[in-house]
């Protein structure tokens, strides 16, 4: 188990020197976001001491919630992906023994097209139909959706296998040929291609139903458009909510409950509100200096996992290599950064209890460019979930992409100015789907890259990682084990990005790559 010691000077039983009050753990985890808790979860379960140091109020990161007056609001993610049996996010669950969750199975949600609407369903069949009959079917669609089709097979299954990028050596060849599979590697010619080639190459680039449907969802998944959009990662972006789409009784705040229970069964420690402001040593001798409102404390670890964004960790860890080896990357995608806002609304059941989906996705035109309402996310919370909301009325999230330099210079003024103007467009939006939204509404508030900057410690606002390009993804993304033996990276900074599900994979590898490495044991 983990020490709290407090002594004057001298040593710890653990051996640290020291001459203040602080902590020694096997490992320490730096942020409390899906890939540092599902990490955290990992290393207590298989015996190492675990702390993990969330600078925010609790855990959750950008797929967190916040509590107002009786509402729980999903403040990033607001659906969790592949947690059904045989899923990444259910082999989280079995390998530190928390039972199946208690989640509703999103049966598909609504896309809001310009001039038709499509239900993307969670059945295959159903699904497979629907984009024929609502978005074309020519040769041409069929061999495109058949090309989609087969590479969501083999890479979701060789994400579940646990295939481990960028290849970094010998044993991570053996890994990622057991999990493509023999029938799978001829599909590796297509890792250099985007979704805007594939579309060139079905003669459908021009098709502005089909492209903007894709466009959305991509932008959702990879954070870019169709023609800067590798062709595998979009693939798996489509078929997102065909490896199955589940929202937790009570939200992110029902999910985060039962992780955080279950880690702090195990023996492992969470501290909140508790920020890292420097890291010093090396492995087996690390040295955190942390805060908690002006107290200032110490954490000793054998070993350190950076679960924040690849900025903070070049911030935090500026004595290290870590940060040396940071800097090409962090230049290299300091354009391919972007934000969000969000509407967070608490509204009477009838507002929104007439539509059967609880999920819809918007798009307002096919020629403008995506983001600040152009491509918009609406989340309800389920009917009786009255811990996301109190009884009679529903949690409704609205979220849209955002340019963080639209945001990053306004005064005070300018700035509550776009904010009122950007939740009353969102709002605007969102009643295609609910014509009746917000019209009793018992909380209103937005958040924006200012909010996300300041609640969630996010650089500059940024959330959900880079924009996934084939210059920074895949084998060319920031390697977990950049910092070297004793220090790695996970999380929306790394490969494969952004999403609850690559989080969740992260940790899958970071866990079994520190286990591996020599001297992992207390």
């Amino acid at each position: 188990m983990f020490r709290t010691v407090v002594q004057n000077s001298g040593r710890c039983a653990d051996g640290c020197a020291h001459e203040c009050a602080h902590t020694c753990a096997d490992v320490a985890v730096i942020g409390g976001g899906m890939a540092g808790m599902a990490t955290a979860l990992r290393l207590q379960a298989a015996g190492l001491s675990t702390v993990v140091l969330e600078a925010h109020g609790h855990a959750g990161g950008c797929a967190g919630y916040y509590r107002r007056r009786g509402f729980s609001f999903d403040v990033g993610a607001t659906t969790l992906v592949d947690f059904g049996p045989g899923g990444v996010g259910r082999e989280l669950l079995d390998s530190v023994g928390i039972p199946p969750l208690d989640a509703q199975e999103l049966p598909g949600y609504r896309a809001h097209l310009p001039d038709r609407q499509v239900v993307l369903h969670r059945d295959q069949a159903t699904w497979h139909a629907e984009r024929l009959r609502k978005l074309g079917d020519s040769e041409r669609h069929r061999a495109f959706w058949a090309l989609l089709d087969r590479l969501a097979h083999t890479f979701w299954r060789a994400s579940r296998a646990g295939v481990r990028l960028p290849i970094r050596g010998p044993a991570d060849v053996v890994q990622a040929l057991r999990a493509v599979g023999v029938s799978g590697l001829p599909h590796a010619r297509h890792l250099n291609r985007t979704l805007g080639d594939a579309l060139r190459e079905h003669g459908l680039r021009g098709d502005a139903a089909l492209v903007g449907l894709l466009a959305m969802l991509v932008e959702d998944t990879v954070h870019t458009g169709v023609d800067d959009a590798p062709l595998i990662n979009a693939a798996l972006g489509v078929t997102i909510r065909g490896a199955g789409l589940s929202r937790h009784n009570g939200g992110m705040h029902g999910f985060w409950r039962v992780l955080v229970r279950h880690y702090r069964e195990l023996g492992g420690s969470l501290r909140t509100a508790c920020r890292v402001t420097h890291v010093e040593g090396g492995p087996g001798a690390y040295r955190l200096t942390t805060r908690q409102g002006s107290r200032q404390g110490t954490v000793h670890a054998r070993r350190i996992v950076c679960a924040v964004p690849a900025a903070t960790t070049a911030t935090i860890c500026a004595g290290l290599p870590v940060a040396r080896r940071l800097r090409g990357y962090l230049e290299r995608d300091a354009d391919a950064l972007g934000g969000a806002t969000v509407l967070f609304l608490g509204v009477p059941e009838s507002e929104v209890g007439a539509q059967e989906l609880t999920h819809h996705q918007l798009l307002q035109s096919y020629d403008r460019p995506l983001g600040d309402g152009n491509n918009m996310f609406v989340s309800v919370s389920a009917p009786g979930d009255t811990l996301s909301a109190p009884p009679g009325h529903r949690a409704v999230m609205i979220s849209t992409h955002t340019d963080l330099a639209d945001w990053r210079d306004l005064d005070p003024a300018a700035y509550e100015q776009r904010k009122k103007e950007t939740g009353e467009g969102l709002l605007a939006h969102a009643r295609r789907a609910y014509p009746r939204l917000g019209e009793r509404a018992v909380i209103a508030q937005t958040g924006t890259p200012r909010s996300y900057e300041r609640f969630g410690f996010r650089p500059g606002g940024a959330v959900g990682g880079v924009r996934q390009r084939l210059t920074n993804t895949n084998q060319h993304a920031i390697p977990h084990d950049l910092g070297g033996p004793g220090l790695w990276l996970v999380g929306d900074s790394t490969w494969p990005g952004l999403g609850t599900v690559a989080c969740v994979l992260g940790s899958r590898i970071v866990a079994e790559g520190m286990l591996r490495e020599k001297g992992h044991g207390r």
